[in-house]
């Protein structure tokens, strides 16, 4: 008998193709009277079952599932075994009265799957296994985009229902003593794989809950790896690594996903292991392979509202514990006060990153920040800080085909009047089309300039070939930062 024929046979009805599984087909609430929440939650898994053949069944199991185990389910004292073990034998029971046409191996199969939905991550379980997946958006149920090699593809994956959506959130977020609710709808996280997650729930979320998942690399990309990608050239991965060696404090500077992280975790290789290094993140990302690292994370506040620790006071309290150098995984606020005072108070050759389109835009983003940290400075005040603490700015950029590739390379030579005046080393110089591969054709390019840190460097027996600042663009980036220089001074767009 087929199951078709079986389902009918158990409900006494015509299984039609909305209903795939034993269940009989739900109508419209009467009017005036509101419908039961299990109900409407079925009535969303049917409408969602297109994907999922026994997506009612799961949907029905799953509320039941809940409702008997309820706060079990995210118990920290059952370990992984344990709690699939409770779960298995209380959904075989479910299971038993939900969808008697079942055969054993189909109830096994189920049981099997929403073990999987319940103690995993539902339908993206796949898209975090899959190496090639940097990033998971989940906008609501129905939509689920992935990226892959720097390129976004709606996925044909589904969560049943808001709930279902709903839990998985939960039990992410409670793994790092989080919660999400109405009082705090939207929260920061990440999985046990250093993934970073970020969810917020409805009302914020209009269309039901929403969820970001970052991936962290199982393999922490190194300098070779930026080069066979294409990121950078081996000249300049090894003009890099003279900077960090020779103590210059760093800014990678970059938009959202543009993959500031990764490159300051590249840069941050470079770093003699005999230094003692303190990282402050917001979320801890760095991997770095030195050992004598100290590694801080800020934490948001408790339920009361209490017991924040911001970034910022983790850059005060990272000077007291004797740094040689302190990477800030981003700046966004009064913390760069600080670091720009720690930059320039003994500890050479730190790093940090944040978000802007360009050097210049960094140093205007850096003033606006230093405003921020609620200590009254003069804007000269404040550029002077900017000019003698910063040394170099590398820019990352995502191009329209997805890659990432450092864009430009400045070194910050001081303050000319009210402007902190920059000298473009490398630049991308862009090509016509794409290669063969879709990859847009652009190389980056020495400007023709050579940076006055150059002596410094030398001085530490640190020397590059005597071609590499050699370019055909040396003429144009003089006359643009010139005149990059006098629109500053003017007040004047360019």
């Amino acid at each position: 008998m087929s199951l078709s024929d079986r389902l009918k046979a158990a409900n006494g009805t015509e299984p039609t193709g909305l209903v795939p599984v034993g269940l009989a087909p739900i109508g419209k609430a009467p009017a005036g009277k509101a419908k039961d929440p299990k109900q409407a939650a079925t009535d969303r898994a049917r409408e969602n079952n297109a994907v999922d053949p026994f997506g009612v069944l799961k949907a029905r199991a799953q509320a039941a599932l809940f409702d008997r185990l309820g706060s079990r389910l995210f118990d920290p004292d059952l370990d992984e075994g344990e709690l699939r073990e409770l779960v298995g034998k209380e959904l075989t029971e479910v299971l038993e009265a939900e969808a008697s046409a079942l055969t054993g191996d189909e109830r096994a199969m189920v049981v099997e799957q929403i073990c999987a939905d319940v103690l995993g991550h539902g339908p993206i379980d796949d898209m975090l296994a899959d190496e090639a997946v940097t990033e998971i958006m989940v906008n609501g149920t129905q939509r689920i985009f992935v990226e892959r090699n720097g390129r976004l593809t709606q996925s044909e994956q589904r969560y049943l229902t808001d709930e279902h959506l709903r839990r998985v959130i939960e039990r992410i977020v409670a793994r790092v003593g989080r919660r999400v609710d109405e009082s705090s709808p939207m929260v920061d996280a990440r999985l046990p794989d250093g993934s970073r997650v970020n969810a917020i729930i409805p009302p914020l979320a209009v269309d039901g809950p929403a969820l970001t998942i970052r991936k962290f690399a199982k393999r922490a990309l190194t300098a070779d790896d930026l080069v066979a990608n294409g990121s950078a050239s081996r000249e300049v991965v090894d003009f890099l690594e003279g900077c960090v060696r020779g103590r210059l404090n760093v800014l990678v500077s970059g938009g959202t996903g543009s993959g500031k992280t990764t490159l300051l975790n590249i840069v941050s290789s470079f770093i003699p292991g005999d230094e003692r290094l303190v990282t402050v993140e917001d979320a801890v990302e760095l991997r770095l392979a030195q050992t004598h690292v100290v590694r801080l994370e800020s934490r948001p506040p408790n339920i009361e509202g209490k017991g924040a620790i911001s970034i910022r006071d983790l850059v005060r309290n990272a000077l007291r514990m004797r740094p040689d150098r302190i990477i800030v995984g981003e700046v966004r606020a009064g913390e760069a006060l600080d670091m720009l005072q720690a930059m320039n108070t003994g500890h050479e050759g730190s790093l940090s990153t944040l978000h802007a389109n360009s050097p210049r835009d960094a140093i205007s983003r850096l003033e606006t920040m230093v405003l921020m940290s609620g200590i009254d400075l003069p804007v000269r005040a404040i550029r002077e800080q900017i000019a003698s603490a910063l040394d170099l700015i590398v820019q990352i950029g995502r191009l329209r085909d997805g890659s990432r590739r450092i864009v430009k390379i400045s070194e910050v030579n001081g303050l000319e009047g009210e402007v902190v005046t920059l000298t473009d080393l490398f630049e991308l110089e862009y090509g016509s089309g794409t290669d063969e591969n879709g990859r847009v054709n652009a190389t980056l390019e020495p400007t023709g300039l050579r940076p006055q840190f150059g002596q410094r460097l030398a001085d530490q027996g640190i020397t590059f070939a005597s071609n590499l600042f050699q370019g055909g663009l040396g003429a144009d980036a003089a006359l643009t930062n010139e005149l990059g220089g006098w629109r500053d001074r003017l007040g004047v767009g360019g």
